[in-house]
């Protein structure tokens, strides 16, 4: 990690790692869109980032220990990206940003579903996310309850589906 911050005020050095717009959609895409190669970051974004500044936000993630980078075994010329432990912990901050967006933001219902579910479900909810995130890019076992309910991650996304065929019914 980069030594030279400007102070140790713990909310600035939080900034200068994952301060940046486009930090923080990479690692929400990781995290809930579980994308984990260049090709699905860079064209399954709603947001549309450039190549060039994805290439330089996964470079400074993996340089601050926020994601690692491995070969990806299906295929000699990918590289397959996980967030670590120190980017996973930052789920509750992802689910307090939202809900603020939610509180005071114009936020479109199929985009935010998935935010109103995760305000709801707390700090039990934010954990299972948690554990089930390590299992995916740290591979450490699901507990015994985890393995008998349906993962949050798909929990969160249905309720995105259901709204979107909601809409486009009543469109």
């Amino acid at each position: 990690m980069n030594q030279q911050h400007r102070s140790g005020c713990p909310i600035n050095l939080t900034l200068e790692v994952v301060g940046d717009k486009w930090s923080l959609i990479v690692l929400r895409d990781m995290m809930f869109g579980n994308r984990r190669h260049f090709r699905e970051l860079l064209t399954q974004s709603e947001e549309g980032i450039a190549s060039n500044i994805l290439a330089d936000r996964l470079r400074r993630l993996l340089e601050d220990g926020l994601i690692s980078k491995a070969d990806d075994p299906s295929h000699k010329q990918k590289a397959i990206y996980s967030l670590t432990e120190m980017a996973i912990e930052l789920l509750p901050v992802f689910a307090q940003i939202a809900a603020w967006g939610r509180k005071w933001l114009p936020v479109s219902e199929e985009l935010s579903i998935r935010a109103e579910l995760l305000e709801k479900g707390g700090p039990e909810m934010w954990q299972r996310f948690m554990e089930e995130l390590r299992t995916d890019h740290l591979g450490e076992p699901l507990s015994e309850a985890a393995q008998h309910r349906l993962p949050v991650r798909q929990e969160l996304q249905a309720a995105y589906l259901e709204v979107v065929a909601r809409n486009a019914v009543a469109g």
